[in-house]
């Protein structure tokens, strides 16, 4: 059986039709959006436009009066409803042209029989720029081809009205109301054109401004990824060294003991080298580059080296430690290092000049960190950087269950504070517990 079926370019058009239907067939609120630079204008179009609906009315009543001789209580309401059309188009713009219509519509049937010698029908003087400011409003804030039926429709409808009923000796003003209704679509299309283009600019600007900063966090957490690992792997070495090592040490040391040592080493080298297979990937694509050497990663043992170096490039660095200094965790000393080292980094780029202080605290359980620095003594240079140095630190203080914060002091410049747990593993038990 054959059966008949709508082409699929029929579909696209009853489609398109039945939108544009969904379109100009609409009571659905469309507020006129703000001004959006400068602020204090922001309201403006709002008051321009409340403000132009009293005119409006008024020229309306005026026309009917003094040029067609319409006297009664139907000019006043004609004239009322000349100004809620204007006035309903800051919130429902189809509605309003709509009510626009039926308004010159009323208005046509009004001096139908008063039209003189070379007066206008069915528009009045006036009646074209009254209407205006709907065209105007539609154009706004609808797509293009909806403002082309609206002007179409309306233009239509007076090319009609003037076959059909034109009374005799009436002049027509069809082209002067073409040509005004269309600049006014292309005048809104263009408005809408430039604050959609502008909205769309600062959507991109901010989609930038957070793939950026995503893309600095991934970077760093490789960074972090990449030392972590050679202080892994250094101590997987050590333990594969020693394991090797440790039956010489001992004399005459037992089959099973030779045997748990080698099992050790074994498992101490087959961890290393997975270690290096897994995170190995995220070293440099060229691993001979000697921009980017494999060295054992730093820690606060060569702080003074770090401080001697900022020294150099003419920043006036005092250090203090509190507390027994002793060796920590692999990761700490690394993160520790790697915070004094960004915040001393910004300091030389943000505060040329200061004097800053350099505190380290070795309590109990926790280590202290205070890089801080007065007002700088002379203008910054242009910083050509991302400016997420901040997010580094307190990724690289989070990652151990750490805190870390940043900001302007009182008397001015900067300050950087951070506490790390002396033993990561045993805080995130605790806080797991």
């Amino acid at each position: 059986m054959n059966q008949q079926t709508e082409p699929p370019a029929a579909e696209d058009r009853t489609f398109l039709l039945h939108g544009l239907a969904r379109e100009l067939f609409t009571l659905r609120r469309d507020p006129l959006p703000k001004m959006s630079r400068p602020r204090w204008l922001a309201w403006l179009p709002h008051v321009v436009l409340t403000y132009a609906a009293i005119p409006c009315g008024v020229l309306t009543g005026m026309q009917l009066n003094d040029h067609y001789g319409v006297y009664g209580a139907a000019v006043l309401g004609l004239s009322l409803l000349t100004s809620a059309s204007v006035l309903l188009s800051m919130v429902r713009p189809i509605a309003a042209w709509w009510l626009g219509l039926v308004t010159t519509t009323l208005v046509a049937w009004a001096i139908h029989d008063h039209v003189g010698q070379g007066q206008s029908w069915p528009w009045t003087p006036s009646g074209p720029f009254t209407f205006a400011p709907l065209i105007l409003m539609v154009a706004l804030r609808v797509p293009p081809r909806v403002t082309a039926w609206v002007i179409g429709i309306t233009l239509g409808l007076s090319g009609l009205a003037e076959a059909v009923l034109r009374p005799p000796h009436s002049q027509t003003i069809v082209a002067v109301v073409a040509i005004l209704f269309g600049f006014v679509g292309i005048l809104g299309y263009a408005l809408r054109a430039t604050r959609l283009a502008r909205g769309k600019l600062v959507e991109q600007e901010t989609l930038t401004e957070e793939e950026r900063a995503q893309r600095t966090l991934l970077e760093e957490r490789n960074r972090i990824a990449r030392e972590l690992h050679d202080v892994v792997a250094h101590h997987m070495s050590v333990i594969s060294i020693q394991a090797q090592v440790a039956p010489h040490l001992v004399e005459n040391p037992s089959a099973e003991l030779k045997e748990n040592l080698a099992g050790i080493r074994e498992n101490a080298l087959e961890a290393l080298t997975e270690l290096r297979r897994v995170l190995g990937v995220l070293r440099s694509e060229q691993p001979d580059d000697p921009a980017n050497p494999h060295h054992p990663q730093p820690t606060l043992a060569e702080l003074d080296g770090l401080v001697d170096n900022v020294r150099g490039a003419g920043l006036d660095v005092t250090t203090e430690v509190a507390g027994i200094r002793r060796p920590l965790a692999p990761g700490v000393e690394l993160t520790a290092y790697r915070i004094v080292q960004e915040a001393l980094s910004n300091c030389l780029r943000h505060a040329p000049g200061s004097r800053v202080e350099v505190g380290i605290a070795y309590g109990p359980r926790e280590l202290h960190l205070c890089i801080a620095n007065s007002a700088p003594t002379r203008p910054a240079p242009p910083s050509h950087g991302a400016g997420h140095g901040l997010l580094g630190m307190r990724e690289r203080a989070g990652m151990l269950g750490g805190e870390l914060a940043a900001g302007p002091r009182p008397g001015g410049g900067y300050e950087v504070s951070a506490v790390l747990p002396m033993d990561p593993e045993t805080k995130k038990d605790a806080e797991e517990a």
